[in-house]
C-alpha cells in the first residue's frame, strides 16, 4: 500500500462509555467541596481515585494525600479513597479525633455489606481478587478470619478453605468479566456447593468499559487505554484488547507519552481510558493522533450510562447547614477533571 493510501485508511475507533463512572464522580467532587467547604489543607487517605493527574491537580488545590491515617493531624478533616477502607481505619480515625468523609464507592460498600453478611452467617468467603490493592485490603478487613483471597484462575486450583459446604465468592470491582467467570468456574469444579454473590460484584462501569473494548479490539491495530498503571480496571482494558484480537496495546496517562513508532503501519487506533480518568486527558490523545493524520473518528457505543451516586452522607450535612443544598449533589462540570 502506497503512502496516500495508507493516510486515507488512517482512523481512530473511540470506546463509549469511557473515563470516569459514578464512584469517581463521587469521589473526585467529594474532595473538591471539601476543599471549598472547609478550606485546605484536606488530608486524603491514600489516593482519592488511581489517576496521577487527578491526584497532582487536587494537592494544587490543597488536598494532602497520606498513606496511613496516624499521618493525619489530630483533629483535621480526612476523606477515606473510593476504594474503601478496614473497620480498623475507622476506629484510628476516632482515636486521632479526625473529622471524617467517606468517599467508598457505593459499590465497593455493597461488597462489604456481603461480606460481613456472610461471616456473620459463618460462612467461609473466597474473595476473587489483586492481594495488597486497596479495595482488597479494605474488604478482607471486614471479615479477616473469613476471607480467603484467590488471585488468579491458577490460584483457584490450589486454594483451601475450612467449610467448603458453607462457601461464597465475593470480587474486587475492577476485575477482568472473563477471568474472574474462568476463576469461579475452576472453583466451582472443585467446590460444587460454592455459592454465588447476590448480586453482581464486578461494578457496571468495569464492565461497560471491558464490553466497548472486546467490540472494538478485533479491528484496531493498536489500542491505547489513558490511565495510571496502579489502576487495576485501566489495566484490565489493555489485557482485554490484546485477548480480543488488538494486534498491539499501551497504557498511558498522557499524550505525550505514546511514542510515534507505535504508529508503524497501523491503519486504526482503538482510544479509550479507565474509570478515573477525565476526558481531558482523552482529548488530548485524540489531538495528537489527529495531528499524525488520525482525524476520523468513529465510537463504539457499547452501552449507555445515567448512574450517579449522592455524595456522602457528612458533607451533604454541613452543605446543608450553610445554605448549600444545592451543591449537595455530583453534578459534571466543565473542567480539568470533569
Amino acid at each position: 500500500m502506497d503512502q496516500a493510501a495508507g493516510e486515507q485508511t488512517k482512523r481512530v475507533l473511540l470506546a463509549a462509555p469511557r473515563g470516569y463512572c459514578a464512584g469517581v464522580d463521587r469521589a473526585v467532587v467529594t474532595v473538591e467541596k471539601s476543599l471549598d467547604l472547609y478550606g485546605p489543607p484536606v488530608y486524603v487517605r491514600k489516593q482519592i481515585v488511581h489517576n496521577k493527574h487527578v491526584v497532582a491537580t487536587l494537592e494544587k488545590r490543597g488536598a494532602i494525600f497520606v498513606d496511613e491515617t496516624d499521618e493525619v493531624p489530630e483533629g483535621a478533616t480526612v476523606v477515606f479513597s473510593a476504594h474503601g477502607i478496614a473497620p480498623e481505619v475507622r476506629e484510628q480515625a476516632k482515636a486521632l479525633s479526625l473529622k471524617t468523609i467517606d468517599a467508598t464507592c457505593p459499590l465497593v460498600t455493597k461488597v462489604h455489606r456481603e461480606a460481613t453478611r456472610f461471616a456473620s452467617d459463618e460462612y467461609d468467603i473466597l474473595l476473587i481478587g489483586h492481594e495488597g490493592h486497596e479495595e482488597v485490603v479494605g474488604t478482607a478487613g471486614e471479615a479477616p478470619d473469613n476471607i480467603v483471597l484467590v488471585q488468579s484462575p491458577e490460584h483457584a486450583d490450589t486454594v483451601e478453605v475450612r467449610h467448603p459446604d458453607k462457601l461464597v465468592w465475593l470480587s474486587q470491582t475492577t476485575l477482568s468479566v472473563d477471568e474472574t467467570m474462568e476463576t469461579v468456574r475452576r472453583l466451582k469444579q472443585r467446590f460444587p456447593n460454592l455459592e454465588d454473590p447476590p448480586s453482581d460484584d464486578i461494578c457496571y462501569a468495569t464492565q461497560n468499559r471491558q464490553h466497548a473494548v472486546k467490540q472494538m479490539a478485533a479491528r484496531a491495530d493498536l489500542m491505547l487505554v489513558v490511565g495510571s498503571r496502579n489502576s487495576s480496571n485501566s489495566v484490565r482494558l489493555v489485557e482485554v484488547a490484546l485477548e480480543h484480537g488488538s494486534r498491539d496495546g499501551h497504557l498511558v496517562d498522557y499524550a505525550d507519552e505514546i511514542e510515534d513508532s507505535w504508529l508503524d503501519g497501523v491503519a486504526t487506533v482503538g482510544v479509550t481510558s479507565g474509570a478515573s480518568v477525565p476526558e481531558i486527558l482523552v482529548r488530548d490523545v485524540l489531538a495528537y493522533l489527529a495531528e499524525r493524520g488520525y482525524a476520523d473518528v468513529e465510537t463504539i457505543t457499547a452501552a449507555e450510562e445515567s448512574l450517579l451516586f449522592a455524595l456522602p452522607t457528612e458533607l451533604r450535612r454541613d452543605l446543608k447547614a450553610r445554605g448549600q443544598e444545592d451543591s449537595a449533589q455530583v453534578r459534571h462540570d466543565a473542567g480539568s477533571l470533569h
